[in-house]
């Protein structure tokens, strides 16, 4: 069953009489379904973290229902068979849960959006939408074109030049989405926030013709931070929605929506997909989000709302294989993220006393510049349980190699465990260099915009003993 439908098709009723008797049959039937996956949905909330991300949705009568399955499906099958012309034309109204055709829906992306949904509002009364897509680009691009659309006319909005606010301090392709595919094509003015710990220039940036904002938290490879909160109460002052990108952060260590956050996107190919099987993205969003522009459905629904409509025809679907990877993967998200994240403060902390290393970047670091508000806002779920510190602040860092650009890629050639990938957020640890890699078609200006010298090393920590990373990267910064 679609989760994206379950909340509608609980609402509706039978009574309508444009609709056949088949149809108010099939909308009744549905309505059962619903209800009943609305109440085992509310029964897995109240588990913790680790529970939900294990166990899913996939209840015992789940399970009894598919032969006995403990796992949940794999459905590789393109389309839904329908029982009557009654139940199919139902569906294909959004009158009842249904999953239609798998570039709409499928039930093991349902599977795996109903997971990532609570997790996301996991330790929060809020109940979560989320639509899976074929790439993390893919969510960032359904998420954000959505508010590129003509406001109401009579508007301030409308009479305004179209523009979005957001953090230069972020990856490359989304960088170049906005400032390629939105400004450059479209005419969309392109507002960044060069320095996102600057309350002032988030407010001094946002106009009449302002439809989102937008960060990333930490950013990649920047390691920058804001703070979520006060930007969304920014953001909200003007009527608009807070859109951020919590890749490296998972829900394991932040979750922006309970900050009042709108919008969250994640590229389920990083640390949530740790295995690095599959490429896949994820749109999830609070209900009834800020916006000055669209129909009151988006507002109401934003994830759903995406899902049903533009995402349905521009169909940038993950596959049901892929889907079923991250259900895999992210039933040993909280542990994974705890390990690599432990090991990621061992080898930033041992990085910054090397005589090689002219600057690292990590927020852990009690130095850091954005290292209290970081200790703020990121911290193991459920970490209050364990003794110890529960704050962790994610896999990933960035190190400038003294000596600048050439001693940089030697380093980077030197590297022998650690892999040279333009990747992160894997079991095996993975090093890149943006300036070449992640962020060279922003130019040199933007990598100036967004700090990214051509020093910097992107380093991902995965899942090995610290020692030996530290042993790898000290034969590379030796090198002659």
């Amino acid at each position: 069953m679609s989760h994206a439908l379950e909340r509608q098709a609980a609402e509706r009723t039978a009574d309508d009489p444009a609709w056949s008797p088949g149809v108010r049959a099939a909308v009744e039937r549905g309505r059962a379904r619903a209800g009943a996956a609305t109440a085992a949905r509310a029964r897995v909330r109240r588990l913790r973290f680790d529970t939900i991300a294990i166990h899913g949705l996939w209840t015992a009568e789940a399970a009894l229902a598919a032969d006995g399955s403990i796992s949940e499906p794999l459905v590789p099958s393109t389309a839904q068979h329908f029982e009557s012309a009654d139940e199919m034309e139902a569906a294909l109204a959004y009158l009842v849960p249904s999953w239609t055709y798998s570039r709409m829906a499928n039930p093991t992306l349902a599977a795996l959006e109903g997971t990532l949904a609570l997790l996301e509002g996991y330790g929060t009364d809020l109940d979560v939408s989320c639509c899976v897509t074929g790439s993390g680009m893919a969510a960032i691009a359904m998420a954000t074109q959505a508010f590129l659309v003509p406001a109401a006319a009579g508007t301030p909005t409308r009479r305004a030049r179209p523009s979005i606010v957001a953090s230069a301090k972020c990856y490359g392709g989304t960088f170049m989405l906005f400032a390629e595919r939105f400004a450059a094509e479209r005419g969309v003015a392109v507002r960044w926030v060069a320095d996102p710990l600057d309350l002032d220039a988030w407010q001094a940036a946002i106009d009449d013709g302002t439809r989102f904002v937008y960060g990333e938290l930490p950013s990649n490879p920047g390691l920058a931070v804001f703070d979520v909160a006060a930007v969304a109460r920014i953001a909200h002052a003007h009527g608009l929605p807070l859109i951020v990108d919590s890749t490296i952060a998972t829900p394991a260590l932040l979750r922006p929506l309970a900050l009042g956050a709108d919008v969250v996107v994640h590229s389920l190919s990083k640390a949530i997909g740790g295995s690095g099987l599959a490429i896949g993205g994820a749109i999830l969003s609070r209900p009834a989000i800020a916006t000055r522009v669209g129909p009151p459905e988006m507002a109401a629904d934003f994830a759903t709302w995406v899902k049903l409509h533009p995402f349905r025809d521009h169909g940038p679907a993950l596959a049901p294989q892929a889907a079923h990877a991250f259900l895999v993967d992210v039933r040993t998200l909280r542990g994974r993220v705890d390990r690599w994240s432990t090991s990621a403060l061992t080898v930033a902390t041992w990085l910054s006393r090397h005589p090689q290393v002219a600057a690292v970047r990590y927020p852990g670091l009690p130095f850091d510049r954005g290292h209290e508000l970081a200790a703020r806002q990121m911290q193991l779920v459920d970490g209050d349980e364990g003794a110890g510190d529960a704050h962790r602040y994610g896999h990933l860092l960035g190190f400038e190699v003294a000596g600048g650009r050439e001693a940089a890629r030697r380093v980077f050639d030197g590297l022998e465990l650690i892999r040279r990938a333009t990747d992160l957020g894997r079991i095996r640890s993975v090093a890149t260099i943006p300036a070449i890699s992640t962020h060279q078609q922003q130019g040199e200006a933007g990598r100036s915009l967004a700090a990214i010298p051509d020093s910097l090393i992107s380093l991902s920590i995965g899942g090995e003993h610290p020692a030996d990373v530290i042993a790898d990267l000290d034969a590379a910064l030796s090198r002659d």
